[in-house]
C-alpha cells in the first residue's frame, strides 16, 4: 500500500490546499495555514513534515515554502529554524545542559528558545503548548515524569507531528509503548564507579545518600545496590538513606540520622547525591568532630559546586554539555529525516578524584 492510499480524505484535500496556496504565495507561515486550512497547528505541522520528507515542501523557520534548485535535495537545508527547549531548573544542572545546546544549534544554524518549569510543577503542557503556539520546529523536553499528568503530556507529545527529545527522561506512549527519543546521563554506571573507586582503595562498607525529590535518585540507587552487590558489600549492614532537599529544615536531623547508621555499622565511606546534601554532610560532620576523609570518605554526586567546597570534594560529574548537544543532534538529525528509526542516547559520567576520599584507617 503506498502511503498517498493510507491518507484519510480529509488529509488529502488539506494538503492539496496547502501546496495551492504555496503555489500561489510562495511562502506561508503556519498560522496562515491554520486559519486558512481550519486545521489545529499541530496538524498543519504534520502535513508539513510529511511533504518536506516528499521532497514537496521546504521548511522555514515557522512555516513553509516551495523547494526551489538544490534545496528540494539537501535535506540539511530544511534545518533552519528554532528548538523549544523546557527545563526543570534554570539555576542547578540544567544550565550546562542548555550551553552546550545552544553550542551544537549554532552550529547547525538553529536557535534555542529556552523555558524553565518547576520540579514542583502539576502540568508541563502549558509551557509546551506556548512554545508550539510560536512556532517551535522541534523539541527538548526534560519533563516531570511523577506528575498526575505526565502520561497524557508524553502521549500529547508522541504525537506532536515534530520531533520530540526527551532529556534525562525515558518513556512510552501508544498501544506498543513506542519510546520517545532521548538522551540520558548513565547515572547508575557512574555511582558503580564511585563504589568501585572506594573498593580498589579498601572500602569494605560504601554506603549512600541520596535527596529525596531528585528523579535521579533512582538511577543512582539502582547502580550503588549493583556495584555493592558485585563487589561484596552487605548492602543491609551499611547507610542507605533518603534525606530531605538541602535547604529543608527537616535536612539536618535525616544527616544525623545517616551518620548514626555509618557509626552503627563500620561504614567508612558514603556516595552522596546531590552537592548541596553532601556538602551539609560535611559541614555535619565537622560539627561532630568526624574528620574528612579521615573518619569518613564522600563522594558526591553531580559536581557543580562539589570542588569549590573545602576539602574539594571527589565527585562524579554528569556529561552535562554533551547531553545538551546530543539532544539538538538528536532533533536536528529528525528535522532532515523524518522516518530515520528512533534513537535513544546514553553517555558515560566521569569521577573527578580530589581530598575528601582515602583508604580507610582500619
Amino acid at each position: 500500500m503506498s502511503t498517498s492510499d493510507k491518507r484519510g480524505p480529509l488529509q488529502v484535500a488539506r494538503r492539496a490546499r496547502l501546496l495551492e496556496q504555496l503555489q500561489r504565495d510562495g511562502v506561508l507561515r503556519v498560522s496562515d495555514l491554520t486559519d486558512a486550512l481550519g486545521a489545529s497547528t499541530v496538524t498543519i505541522r504534520r502535513d508539513i513534515a510529511q511533504l518536506a520528507s516528499e521532497g514537496l515542501v521546504r521548511r522555514v523557520h515557522g512555516g513553509v515554502a516551495l523547494p526551489t534548485g538544490d534545496e528540494a535535495r539537501d535535506p540539511e537545508l530544511d534545518l533552519a529554524g528554532s528548538i523549544g527547549m523546557l527545563v526543570p531548573s534554570l539555576d542547578y544542572y540544567y544550565p550546562h545542559v542548555a550551553r552546550g545546546a545552544e553550542e551544537a544549534a549554532r552550529e547547525l544554524d538553529l536557535r534555542i528558545v529556552l523555558r524553565g518549569s518547576s520540579y514542583q510543577t502539576e502540568d508541563d503542557r502549558p509551557q509546551l503548548d506556548r512554545l508550539v503556539d510560536q512556532g517551535v520546529d522541534a523539541l527538548i523536553v526534560a519533563p516531570r515524569l511523577d506528575a498526575p499528568t505526565a502520561q497524557q503530556t508524553i502521549e500529547w507529545l508522541a504525537g506532536l507531528g515534530i520531533p520530540v527529545v526527551l532529556l534525562e527522561r525515558t518513556a512510552t506512549a501508544g498501544p506498543h509503548h513506542a519510546h520517545l527519543e532521548s538522551v540520558v546521563s548513565d547515572h547508575a554506571q557512574g555511582a558503580g564507579m564511585a563504589v568501585r573507586h572506594l573498593t580498589g582503595l579498601g572500602h569494605r562498607k560504601v554506603g549512600v545518600v541520596l535527596s529525596g525529590p531528585s528523579p535521579t535518585r533512582p538511577h543512582i540507587h539502582r547502580g550503588w545496590l549493583e556495584a555493592a552487590s558485585e563487589c561484596g558489600i552487605d548492602v543491609s549492614d551499611t547507610v542507605d538513606a533518603v534525606v530531605p532537599d538541602a535547604s529543608s529544615p527537616e535536612c539536618k536531623a535525616a544527616l544525623d540520622r545517616a551518620l548514626d547508621k555509618a557509626l552503627e555499622t563500620g561504614t567508612t565511606a558514603l556516595l552522596v547525591h546531590a552537592d548541596a546534601e553532601a556538602i551539609a554532610l560535611v559541614q555535619r560532620c565537622e560539627e561532630r568532630h568526624l574528620s574528612v576523609p579521615g573518619d569518613l570518605s564522600i563522594v558526591a554526586y553531580d559536581d557543580e559546586v562539589a570542588g569549590l567546597f573545602s576539602p574539594a570534594l571527589t565527585a562524579v560529574r554528569p556529561p552535562r554539555r554533551s547531553i545538551g548537544r546530543a539532544a539538538v543532534r538528536l532533533a536536528a538529525d529528525r528535522l532532515a529525516d523524518p522516518q530515520r528509526p528512533t534513537h535513544r542516547i546514553m553517555i558515560s559520567p566521569a569521577l573527578r578524584l580530589r581530598d575528601s576520599v582515602t583508604s580507610p584507617r582500619h
